[in-house]
């Protein structure tokens, strides 16, 4: 009777036990469920991460934030200072998007780097300003002024093409002027000399240095060093420029709903109305 009754004790025990394992079994597949969930919930809310430069972009992206969350897009902004490492980095898959730089450039960078890049959408126009302390007017530079640009030769074209529509030069007819060089200048009646050495980033110093007879800086830089291109330059470029600045992403990217939500919202009409407002006519929004 004793040995019945261990042998029924040990067989509850048994079935206890796999009833046991049996709910473990459940709780981790409801486990799995709740993670699943989790997932769900991640997925949800997709992350992008944008290299942009500090001034206007990345100013204009963080604007931009709260409205990309309400859509379900958590946006991580890395700034940069210089026109190289976001493209780089873009390649390297460090970035999903970058915000900084103009077709031409992003057409010439393709083509020395061998870059896999898309133009998923264009946001704004920086026009491109010509600064002087020596001379108030684009017309009082004397014969044999020096002219300072960019050592980026993707600039070179843009500043040139200005000065041919402000009537101080011209260029070669019928080549394209996005990628024109000094070489290119058919007449320069005042002489007029330029110096093509000296990286994007620190035209702003050259200019308070005082150094040279002109400065012709992009937007974003003079107006991160606290200049005011619409009051500060001598002579500034059309609002019809060609070079507007994009959101840049690797080739099939452009696809991506959260792409299109990020160029949508940047495109939006409170963006706009900020971007109006911020600059007021220093950085002007576009929707192509």
């Amino acid at each position: 009777m004793k040995k019945l009754t261990g042998f029924i004790l040990l067989l509850v025990l048994a079935l206890a036990l796999a009833a046991c394992g049996t709910k473990k079994e459940e709780s981790g597949n409801g486990g799995t469920a709740d993670n699943g969930s989790k997932e769900n919930t991640s997925e949800e809310t997709k992350k992008l991460i944008v290299g942009a430069s500090n001034v206007p972009h990345a100013v204009i992206l963080e604007k931009a934030q709260p409205i990309l969350e309400e859509k379900g897009v958590e946006l991580e902004i890395v700034p940069f200072q210089d026109y190289i490492l976001p493209n780089k980095n873009l390649d390297q898959g460090q970035l999903d998007a970058n915000y900084f730089q103009h077709i031409p450039y992003l057409e010439a960078q393709k083509k020395e780097f061998g870059y896999d890049f898309v133009n998923a959408g264009g946001i704004h126009i920086e026009p491109i300003g010509i600064y002087s302390k020596k001379h108030k007017k684009l017309e009082d530079l004397p014969e044999g002024a020096e002219i300072i640009m960019s050592s980026s030769v993707a600039d070179h074209g843009r500043a040139l093409s200005m000065l041919e529509a402000k009537g101080v030069i011209k260029l070669k007819e019928g080549i394209d002027k996005t990628t024109a060089t000094v070489d290119d200048i058919t007449e320069n009646s005042k002489k007029l000399k330029f110096k093509t050495d000296i990286e994007a980033s620190l035209l702003t110093q050259v200019y308070e240095k005082n150094e040279g007879d002109a400065v012709m800086i992009n937007s974003n830089y003079a107006i991160d060093a606290g200049l005011n291109p619409m009051e500060d330059a001598i002579e500034i470029e059309d609002s019809e420029s060609p070079y507007v600045n994009v959101i840049a992403v690797r080739a099939g990217d452009e696809n991506r709903e959260e792409i299109k939500t990020l160029v949508e919202v940047l495109r939006s009409q409170e963006i706009q109305d900020f971007i109006k407002s911020e600059y007021k006519g220093a950085v002007v929004p576009v929707t192509e």
